[in-house]
Protein backbone atom coordinates (compact mmCIF):
# COMPACT_ATOMS: atom_id res chain seq x y z
CA UNK A 1 0.00 0.00 0.00
CA UNK A 2 1.20 3.38 -1.10
CA UNK A 3 1.85 6.11 1.56
CA UNK A 4 -0.88 8.10 0.27
CA UNK A 5 -3.36 5.06 0.39
CA UNK A 6 -2.32 4.50 3.99
CA UNK A 7 -3.22 8.07 4.75
CA UNK A 8 -6.24 7.92 3.62
CA UNK A 9 -7.41 4.35 5.94
CA UNK A 10 -5.93 6.07 8.47
CA UNK A 11 -8.00 9.23 8.22
CA UNK A 12 -11.68 7.22 7.18
CA UNK A 13 -10.69 4.94 10.67
CA UNK A 14 -10.31 8.64 12.61
CA UNK A 15 -13.58 9.71 10.97
CA UNK A 16 -15.30 6.47 12.02
CA UNK A 17 -14.16 6.72 15.51
CA UNK A 18 -14.85 10.31 15.83
CA UNK A 19 -18.52 9.34 15.07
CA UNK A 20 -19.22 6.20 17.14
CA UNK A 21 -17.78 8.36 19.99
CA UNK A 22 -20.63 11.45 19.41
CA UNK A 23 -23.13 8.42 19.49
CA UNK A 24 -21.64 5.82 22.33
CA UNK A 25 -20.89 7.54 25.82
CA UNK A 26 -20.29 4.26 26.71
CA UNK A 27 -18.82 0.99 25.16
CA UNK A 28 -19.60 -1.27 27.99
CA UNK A 29 -23.30 -3.82 27.22
CA UNK A 30 -26.05 -1.70 28.47
CA UNK A 31 -26.84 -4.39 30.80
CA UNK A 32 -26.98 -2.65 34.08
CA UNK A 33 -28.94 0.50 34.81
CA UNK A 34 -25.81 2.16 36.32
CA UNK A 35 -25.98 5.08 39.15
CA UNK A 36 -24.03 8.03 37.74
CA UNK A 37 -21.74 7.96 40.87
CA UNK A 38 -18.04 5.92 40.41
CA UNK A 39 -15.49 5.08 43.55
CA UNK A 40 -11.88 4.98 43.98
CA UNK A 41 -11.18 3.52 46.83
CA UNK A 42 -12.50 2.08 50.00
CA UNK A 43 -11.57 1.82 54.00
CA UNK A 44 -13.72 -0.92 55.99
CA UNK A 45 -17.48 -0.04 55.91
CA UNK A 46 -16.39 3.47 53.40
CA UNK A 47 -16.09 3.65 49.84
CA UNK A 48 -14.82 6.55 48.68
CA UNK A 49 -16.30 8.30 45.29
CA UNK A 50 -14.05 10.11 42.48
CA UNK A 51 -14.98 13.44 43.78
CA UNK A 52 -14.04 12.84 46.93
CA UNK A 53 -17.09 12.42 49.04
CA UNK A 54 -17.33 9.36 51.96
CA UNK A 55 -20.07 6.81 51.30
CA UNK A 56 -21.70 4.62 54.21
CA UNK A 57 -21.33 1.23 51.88
CA UNK A 58 -24.36 -0.94 53.46
CA UNK A 59 -24.58 -2.57 50.06
CA UNK A 60 -21.26 -4.13 50.30
CA UNK A 61 -21.22 -5.16 46.34
CA UNK A 62 -24.55 -7.17 47.01
CA UNK A 63 -23.37 -9.32 49.96
CA UNK A 64 -19.87 -9.59 48.32
CA UNK A 65 -17.45 -7.36 50.62
CA UNK A 66 -18.46 -8.71 53.65
CA UNK A 67 -15.00 -7.66 55.45
CA UNK A 68 -15.48 -4.21 53.92
CA UNK A 69 -12.67 -2.48 51.61
CA UNK A 70 -9.57 -3.11 51.76
CA UNK A 71 -8.61 -5.27 54.72
CA UNK A 72 -5.74 -5.72 56.04
CA UNK A 73 -5.52 -9.79 56.24
CA UNK A 74 -7.15 -10.31 52.17
CA UNK A 75 -4.70 -6.88 51.44
CA UNK A 76 -1.81 -8.69 52.27
CA UNK A 77 -2.92 -12.32 51.18
CA UNK A 78 -3.26 -11.38 47.70
CA UNK A 79 -0.02 -9.47 47.55
CA UNK A 80 1.85 -11.81 48.75
CA UNK A 81 0.26 -14.77 46.19
CA UNK A 82 0.17 -12.15 43.40
CA UNK A 83 4.24 -12.08 43.90
CA UNK A 84 4.70 -16.17 43.32
CA UNK A 85 2.06 -17.78 41.32
CA UNK A 86 -1.67 -16.87 39.96
CA UNK A 87 -2.74 -19.54 37.37
CA UNK A 88 -1.29 -23.18 36.86
CA UNK A 89 -5.16 -24.47 35.48
CA UNK A 90 -6.70 -27.57 37.16
CA UNK A 91 -4.29 -30.04 35.37
CA UNK A 92 -2.31 -30.29 38.24
CA UNK A 93 -2.65 -30.24 42.18
CA UNK A 94 -3.58 -26.73 43.78
CA UNK A 95 -2.36 -26.53 47.41
CA UNK A 96 -4.29 -23.47 48.21
CA UNK A 97 -7.13 -25.20 47.11
CA UNK A 98 -7.16 -28.18 49.26
CA UNK A 99 -6.51 -26.25 52.08
CA UNK A 100 -9.68 -23.86 51.33
CA UNK A 101 -11.78 -27.61 50.54
CA UNK A 102 -10.58 -29.11 53.80
CA UNK A 103 -11.54 -26.24 55.63
CA UNK A 104 -15.29 -25.53 54.17
CA UNK A 105 -15.64 -28.99 55.13
CA UNK A 106 -14.65 -28.91 58.39
CA UNK A 107 -16.69 -26.03 58.96
CA UNK A 108 -20.05 -27.70 57.52
CA UNK A 109 -22.01 -30.85 56.47
CA UNK A 110 -19.87 -31.53 53.37
CA UNK A 111 -17.22 -33.95 52.49
CA UNK A 112 -16.11 -32.25 48.85
CA UNK A 113 -16.12 -29.21 47.44
CA UNK A 114 -15.96 -28.17 43.34
CA UNK A 115 -14.33 -24.55 43.22
CA UNK A 116 -15.51 -22.00 40.52
CA UNK A 117 -16.13 -18.29 39.97
CA UNK A 118 -19.60 -17.05 40.42
CA UNK A 119 -22.56 -17.74 42.29
CA UNK A 120 -24.47 -18.34 38.95
CA UNK A 121 -21.39 -21.26 38.14
CA UNK A 122 -22.30 -22.76 41.72
CA UNK A 123 -25.75 -22.69 41.33
CA UNK A 124 -25.08 -24.78 37.92
CA UNK A 125 -23.08 -27.08 39.33
CA UNK A 126 -25.41 -28.34 42.03
CA UNK A 127 -28.35 -28.86 39.54
CA UNK A 128 -25.36 -31.11 37.59
CA UNK A 129 -24.15 -32.60 40.72
CA UNK A 130 -28.19 -33.89 41.57
CA UNK A 131 -28.49 -34.78 37.89
CA UNK A 132 -25.48 -37.19 38.10
CA UNK A 133 -26.22 -38.23 41.17
CA UNK A 134 -29.49 -39.87 39.62
CA UNK A 135 -28.13 -40.84 36.39
CA UNK A 136 -25.10 -42.81 38.50
CA UNK A 137 -27.77 -44.33 40.68
CA UNK A 138 -30.12 -46.30 37.87
CA UNK A 139 -32.42 -43.59 37.62
CA UNK A 140 -31.26 -41.35 34.56
CA UNK A 141 -35.00 -40.18 34.07
CA UNK A 142 -34.69 -38.39 37.34
CA UNK A 143 -33.91 -35.22 35.99
CA UNK A 144 -36.02 -32.57 37.29
CA UNK A 145 -35.66 -30.07 40.27
CA UNK A 146 -38.60 -28.53 42.49
CA UNK A 147 -37.71 -24.91 42.94
CA UNK A 148 -39.92 -22.13 44.55
CA UNK A 149 -41.54 -18.36 43.08
CA UNK A 150 -39.43 -15.81 43.39
CA UNK A 151 -36.13 -17.21 43.58
CA UNK A 152 -33.22 -15.86 42.01
CA UNK A 153 -30.52 -18.55 41.23
CA UNK A 154 -28.55 -16.60 38.70
CA UNK A 155 -28.08 -15.29 35.17
CA UNK A 156 -26.84 -18.74 32.86
CA UNK A 157 -29.89 -20.09 30.80
CA UNK A 158 -30.37 -22.83 33.57
CA UNK A 159 -30.36 -21.08 36.50
CA UNK A 160 -32.83 -18.43 35.25
CA UNK A 161 -34.91 -20.93 34.33
CA UNK A 162 -34.22 -22.73 37.86
CA UNK A 163 -35.72 -19.00 39.38
CA UNK A 164 -38.12 -19.10 36.77
CA UNK A 165 -38.83 -15.02 36.70
CA UNK A 166 -40.39 -13.88 33.10
CA UNK A 167 -38.47 -10.66 33.72
CA UNK A 168 -35.06 -12.45 33.10
CA UNK A 169 -36.30 -15.31 31.39
CA UNK A 170 -38.17 -13.11 28.28
CA UNK A 171 -36.12 -12.94 25.27
CA UNK A 172 -34.16 -15.37 25.73
CA UNK A 173 -36.05 -18.32 23.77
CA UNK A 174 -37.70 -21.39 25.48
CA UNK A 175 -37.06 -21.84 29.33
CA UNK A 176 -34.21 -25.03 30.27
CA UNK A 177 -36.44 -27.90 30.38
CA UNK A 178 -36.30 -29.61 33.77
CA UNK A 179 -37.29 -27.03 36.49
CA UNK A 180 -40.93 -27.35 38.25
CA UNK A 181 -41.87 -23.41 40.30
CA UNK A 182 -44.05 -23.75 42.93
CA UNK A 183 -45.56 -21.17 45.38
CA UNK A 184 -43.03 -19.87 47.96
CA UNK A 185 -43.64 -21.98 51.57
CA UNK A 186 -46.40 -24.16 49.95
CA UNK A 187 -45.68 -27.41 51.15
CA UNK A 188 -48.78 -29.11 49.55
CA UNK A 189 -47.47 -27.52 46.34
CA UNK A 190 -43.81 -28.54 46.50
CA UNK A 191 -45.45 -32.80 47.49
CA UNK A 192 -47.31 -32.29 44.04
CA UNK A 193 -44.80 -31.33 42.02
CA UNK A 194 -42.82 -34.17 42.82
CA UNK A 195 -43.04 -37.18 40.40
CA UNK A 196 -41.11 -40.12 38.89
CA UNK A 197 -38.67 -37.35 36.77
CA UNK A 198 -37.66 -35.34 40.42
CA UNK A 199 -34.38 -34.97 41.24
CA UNK A 200 -33.43 -32.74 43.68
CA UNK A 201 -35.35 -30.06 45.52
CA UNK A 202 -33.43 -26.60 45.57
CA UNK A 203 -34.44 -23.31 48.06
CA UNK A 204 -32.74 -20.51 49.43
CA UNK A 205 -33.03 -20.78 53.31
CA UNK A 206 -32.88 -16.57 53.21
CA UNK A 207 -34.15 -15.52 49.74
CA UNK A 208 -31.96 -12.13 48.80
CA UNK A 209 -32.94 -10.93 45.87
CA UNK A 210 -36.48 -12.66 46.03
CA UNK A 211 -37.07 -10.00 48.83
CA UNK A 212 -35.27 -11.26 51.73
CA UNK A 213 -38.06 -13.75 52.71
CA UNK A 214 -37.01 -15.91 55.49
CA UNK A 215 -37.72 -19.51 55.02
CA UNK A 216 -39.49 -21.34 58.44
CA UNK A 217 -37.12 -24.14 59.45
CA UNK A 218 -40.10 -26.06 59.64
CA UNK A 219 -40.59 -25.92 56.24
CA UNK A 220 -36.86 -26.91 55.60
CA UNK A 221 -37.53 -29.92 57.62
CA UNK A 222 -40.42 -30.88 55.45
CA UNK A 223 -38.52 -30.44 52.68
CA UNK A 224 -35.59 -32.66 54.08
CA UNK A 225 -38.49 -35.33 54.51
CA UNK A 226 -39.58 -35.21 51.42
CA UNK A 227 -36.53 -35.73 50.26
CA UNK A 228 -35.44 -38.56 52.38
CA UNK A 229 -39.13 -40.45 51.60
CA UNK A 230 -38.66 -39.97 47.78
CA UNK A 231 -34.65 -40.82 46.72
CA UNK A 232 -34.08 -37.03 46.11
CA UNK A 233 -31.45 -34.66 47.14
CA UNK A 234 -31.73 -31.45 48.61
CA UNK A 235 -29.94 -28.59 47.23
CA UNK A 236 -29.40 -24.99 49.59
CA UNK A 237 -28.24 -21.84 47.18
CA UNK A 238 -26.50 -19.92 49.73
CA UNK A 239 -24.72 -17.96 47.29
CA UNK A 240 -25.94 -14.86 49.76
CA UNK A 241 -26.71 -16.07 52.97
CA UNK A 242 -23.10 -18.20 53.17
CA UNK A 243 -20.52 -16.66 54.53
CA UNK A 244 -21.36 -15.42 57.68
CA UNK A 245 -24.07 -13.06 56.45
CA UNK A 246 -26.89 -14.38 59.20
CA UNK A 247 -24.36 -14.66 62.15
CA UNK A 248 -23.83 -17.93 61.30
CA UNK A 249 -20.72 -19.55 58.71
CA UNK A 250 -24.16 -20.84 56.92
CA UNK A 251 -27.60 -20.18 57.04
CA UNK A 252 -28.65 -23.55 56.51
CA UNK A 253 -26.89 -24.23 60.59
CA UNK A 254 -29.44 -21.59 62.00
CA UNK A 255 -32.13 -24.42 60.96
CA UNK A 256 -31.24 -27.71 62.60
CA UNK A 257 -31.60 -28.55 58.35
CA UNK A 258 -28.70 -29.98 56.43
CA UNK A 259 -29.02 -30.45 52.48
CA UNK A 260 -27.09 -32.96 50.49
CA UNK A 261 -25.33 -29.89 47.98
CA UNK A 262 -25.44 -26.38 48.88
CA UNK A 263 -24.23 -23.54 46.19
CA UNK A 264 -21.79 -20.94 47.86
CA UNK A 265 -19.98 -17.42 45.94
CA UNK A 266 -20.54 -13.82 46.98
CA UNK A 267 -18.43 -13.52 50.64
CA UNK A 268 -16.49 -16.29 49.77
CA UNK A 269 -13.35 -14.55 48.65
CA UNK A 270 -14.15 -11.05 50.60
CA UNK A 271 -14.49 -9.69 46.80
CA UNK A 272 -12.44 -11.49 44.99
CA UNK A 273 -14.68 -14.17 42.51
CA UNK A 274 -15.23 -17.28 44.13
CA UNK A 275 -17.47 -20.11 43.97
CA UNK A 276 -17.81 -23.56 45.21
CA UNK A 277 -20.18 -26.00 45.05
CA UNK A 278 -20.21 -28.14 48.76
CA UNK A 279 -21.49 -31.74 48.68
CA UNK A 280 -21.56 -35.08 50.94
CA UNK A 281 -19.83 -37.67 48.84
CA UNK A 282 -22.86 -40.09 47.89
CA UNK A 283 -23.90 -36.81 46.61
CA UNK A 284 -20.96 -35.89 44.65
CA UNK A 285 -20.28 -40.01 43.56
CA UNK A 286 -21.46 -39.30 40.18
CA UNK A 287 -18.63 -36.23 39.69
CA UNK A 288 -15.77 -38.24 38.31
CA UNK A 289 -12.99 -37.11 36.29
CA UNK A 290 -14.39 -35.17 32.96
CA UNK A 291 -17.75 -34.62 34.55
CA UNK A 292 -17.60 -31.18 35.42
CA UNK A 293 -14.50 -28.39 34.70
CA UNK A 294 -13.80 -25.24 35.61
CA UNK A 295 -9.98 -23.37 33.68
CA UNK A 296 -10.07 -20.45 36.72
CA UNK A 297 -12.00 -22.25 39.27
CA UNK A 298 -9.70 -22.34 42.32
CA UNK A 299 -6.82 -20.67 41.02
CA UNK A 300 -3.42 -19.96 43.81
CA UNK A 301 -4.94 -16.34 43.49
CA UNK A 302 -8.88 -16.59 44.22
CA UNK A 303 -7.91 -19.37 47.08
CA UNK A 304 -5.54 -17.07 48.74
CA UNK A 305 -8.42 -14.70 48.94
CA UNK A 306 -10.97 -17.41 50.30
CA UNK A 307 -8.36 -19.39 52.71
CA UNK A 308 -7.56 -15.15 54.15
CA UNK A 309 -11.35 -15.19 54.10
CA UNK A 310 -12.34 -17.44 56.40
CA UNK A 311 -8.84 -16.47 58.69
CA UNK A 312 -10.89 -13.86 59.63
CA UNK A 313 -14.15 -15.46 60.11
CA UNK A 314 -13.67 -18.30 61.66
CA UNK A 315 -11.63 -16.95 64.23
CA UNK A 316 -13.08 -16.95 67.93
CA UNK A 317 -15.77 -13.90 67.94
CA UNK A 318 -16.03 -13.22 64.89
CA UNK A 319 -19.51 -15.00 64.22
CA UNK A 320 -20.74 -13.80 67.73
CA UNK A 321 -20.23 -10.22 66.87
CA UNK A 322 -22.08 -10.70 63.61
CA UNK A 323 -24.87 -12.31 65.76
CA UNK A 324 -24.94 -9.21 68.54
CA UNK A 325 -24.80 -6.64 65.86
CA UNK A 326 -27.69 -8.11 63.47
CA UNK A 327 -29.90 -7.83 67.43
CA UNK A 328 -28.89 -4.32 67.73
CA UNK A 329 -29.64 -3.45 64.26
CA UNK A 330 -33.11 -5.03 63.70
CA UNK A 331 -34.02 -3.44 67.12
CA UNK A 332 -32.89 -0.08 65.68
CA UNK A 333 -34.50 -0.60 61.96
CA UNK A 334 -37.57 -1.52 64.24
CA UNK A 335 -38.08 1.76 65.64
CA UNK A 336 -37.45 3.23 62.55
CA UNK A 337 -40.15 1.30 60.80
CA UNK A 338 -42.57 2.77 63.96
CA UNK A 339 -41.42 6.16 63.32
CA UNK A 340 -42.08 6.17 59.92
CA UNK A 341 -44.93 3.75 59.23
CA UNK A 342 -45.50 5.36 55.97
CA UNK A 343 -42.68 4.10 54.53
CA UNK A 344 -41.90 0.89 55.97
CA UNK A 345 -44.23 -1.72 56.25
CA UNK A 346 -42.20 -4.49 57.24
CA UNK A 347 -38.40 -5.56 58.66
CA UNK A 348 -37.25 -8.43 57.28
CA UNK A 349 -34.23 -10.86 57.53
CA UNK A 350 -31.39 -12.32 59.79
CA UNK A 351 -28.21 -11.05 60.60
CA UNK A 352 -27.05 -8.59 58.55
CA UNK A 353 -29.08 -9.55 55.49
CA UNK A 354 -32.10 -7.48 56.18
CA UNK A 355 -34.59 -6.11 54.18
CA UNK A 356 -37.04 -3.34 54.65
CA UNK A 357 -40.51 -4.02 52.62
CA UNK A 358 -41.40 -0.56 51.56
CA UNK A 359 -44.57 1.31 51.70
CA UNK A 360 -43.40 3.89 48.60
CA UNK A 361 -41.62 2.66 45.88
CA UNK A 362 -38.46 0.89 46.79
CA UNK A 363 -36.40 2.97 44.24
CA UNK A 364 -37.23 6.06 45.74
CA UNK A 365 -36.53 4.78 49.32
CA UNK A 366 -32.74 3.71 47.85
CA UNK A 367 -31.98 7.06 46.17
CA UNK A 368 -33.20 9.33 49.68
CA UNK A 369 -30.43 7.10 51.39
CA UNK A 370 -27.95 7.83 48.81
CA UNK A 371 -28.78 11.22 49.17
CA UNK A 372 -27.91 10.99 52.80
CA UNK A 373 -24.36 9.06 51.63
CA UNK A 374 -25.19 5.56 52.43
CA UNK A 375 -25.82 2.96 49.68
CA UNK A 376 -27.93 0.05 49.94
CA UNK A 377 -29.45 -2.01 46.91
CA UNK A 378 -33.46 -2.74 45.39
CA UNK A 379 -34.90 -6.42 46.45
CA UNK A 380 -37.97 -7.78 44.58
CA UNK A 381 -41.33 -7.80 46.67
CA UNK A 382 -40.79 -3.73 46.86
CA UNK A 383 -38.03 -4.15 49.44
CA UNK A 384 -34.89 -2.33 50.61
CA UNK A 385 -31.93 -4.68 51.12
CA UNK A 386 -29.16 -3.60 53.55
CA UNK A 387 -26.12 -5.64 53.71
CA UNK A 388 -23.55 -4.01 55.96
CA UNK A 389 -20.14 -5.26 56.29
CA UNK A 390 -19.86 -7.91 58.74
CA UNK A 391 -17.04 -5.99 60.31
CA UNK A 392 -18.92 -3.02 61.32
CA UNK A 393 -18.70 -1.46 64.64
CA UNK A 394 -21.76 -0.34 66.70
CA UNK A 395 -20.78 2.98 66.22
CA UNK A 396 -21.11 2.58 62.13
CA UNK A 397 -24.29 0.76 62.39
CA UNK A 398 -25.38 3.57 64.37
CA UNK A 399 -24.35 5.94 61.81
CA UNK A 400 -26.22 3.78 59.33
CA UNK A 401 -29.41 3.90 61.15
CA UNK A 402 -28.89 8.40 61.23
CA UNK A 403 -28.64 8.32 58.09
CA UNK A 404 -31.60 6.08 57.44
CA UNK A 405 -33.39 8.08 59.53
CA UNK A 406 -32.87 11.31 57.79
CA UNK A 407 -33.46 9.37 54.48
CA UNK A 408 -36.92 8.79 56.08
CA UNK A 409 -37.76 12.29 57.52
CA UNK A 410 -36.80 13.37 53.77
CA UNK A 411 -39.18 11.43 52.20
CA UNK A 412 -41.88 11.75 55.03
CA UNK A 413 -42.31 15.73 54.66
CA UNK A 414 -43.87 14.85 50.96
CA UNK A 415 -40.91 14.87 49.03
CA UNK A 416 -40.94 13.77 45.87
CA UNK A 417 -37.45 11.90 46.20
CA UNK A 418 -34.25 13.26 46.91
CA UNK A 419 -33.14 16.91 46.55
CA UNK A 420 -29.18 16.11 46.38
CA UNK A 421 -27.10 12.68 45.39
CA UNK A 422 -27.06 11.10 41.92
CA UNK A 423 -29.83 9.30 40.47
CA UNK A 424 -29.91 6.08 38.10
CA UNK A 425 -30.09 6.65 34.44
CA UNK A 426 -32.12 4.44 33.62
CA UNK A 427 -35.13 2.20 35.33
CA UNK A 428 -33.31 0.34 38.10
CA UNK A 429 -33.47 -3.60 38.61
CA UNK A 430 -31.99 -5.20 41.59
CA UNK A 431 -28.70 -6.62 40.98
CA UNK A 432 -29.05 -10.27 42.32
Amino acid sequence: MSRAAFCRVVLASQTVSQNVSQTVTSHLMATFARVDLAFERGEGVWLIATNGERYLDFASGVAVNALGHAHPHLVAALAEQSQKLWHVSNLYEIPEAERAAQRLCAASFADVVFFCNSGAEAAEGAIKTARKYQSVSGQPERYRIVTFEGAFHGRTLATLAAGGQKKYLDGFGPPVEGFDQVAFNDLAAAKKAIGTETAAIMIEPLMGEGGVRTVEPSFLRALRELCDQNGLLLIFDEVQSGMGRTGELFAYQRTGVVPDIMALAKALGGGFPVGAVLATSDAAKGMTAGTHGSTFGGNPLAMSAANATLDVMLAPGFLDHVKRIGILFKQRLAEIKDRYPELIAEVRGEGLLVGLRAVVPAGDLVSAIRAEKMLTVAAGDNVVRLLPPLIASEQEMAEGIARLDRACAQLSRGAKGPTAGPAPRRKAETAG
